[in-house]
């Protein structure tokens, strides 16, 4: 994964903590598929239950990234508070009334994009001493096979001298 991709991959994490932090609900990550034409890499949808919710989450989701230095490139339907769209590029946030996400179902229209938990997001990096570890545990494995097949040869050859006498 590139260091771009993990950037957005921790923004996005931002944003559905901002989300989760303002009682949104029925929060849904799209990782959009590159072949779908789509203009963005990820969509985060969201329901609030009332105009005033709706207007929170959309401030909350801008105040932690803007903690960041990241501001929306658009912000629409704040004022109506049905279809509430940031859009930062490498991904849009939508945070829908319950009956507008009913009526548009993104998540239909996007049904080509992977869903994600927010624990896909954020991936540890791998570190190099586990390989080590098991580069190691494969040494130690091809001698202890070398070791066993010696000592299984010897074993043999004790036992045709024990014949033999």
């Amino acid at each position: 994964m590139s260091q771009t991709q993990d950037t957005t991959r921790r923004q996005v994490a931002k944003v559905i903590k901002a989300v989760e932090s303002k009682k949104g609900e029925d929060v849904a990550i799209l990782e959009m598929d590159r072949a779908s034409g789509a203009f963005t890499d990820y969509f985060i949808v969201c329901s609030g239950t009332n105009p005033r919710q709706i207007q929170a989450i959309a401030d909350e989701v801008d105040r932690h990234l803007s903690q960041v230095g990241l501001r929306p490139n658009s912000l629409e339907g704040y004022n109506q508070a049905e279809w509430v769209l940031l859009d930062y590029v490498d991904f849009v946030v939508h945070i829908f009334s319950e009956r507008a996400r009913k009526f548009y179902d993104l998540e239909r229209l996007w049904k080509s994009a992977r869903r994600l938990k927010a624990k896909d997001l954020v991936r540890k990096p791998a570190t190099k001493k586990p390989a080590k570890k098991a580069a190691r545990k494969a040494v130690v494995g091809r001698k202890s096979i070398k070791a066993g097949a010696r000592s299984h040869t010897r074993a043999k050859a004790k036992k045709g001298r024990r014949r033999s006498s």
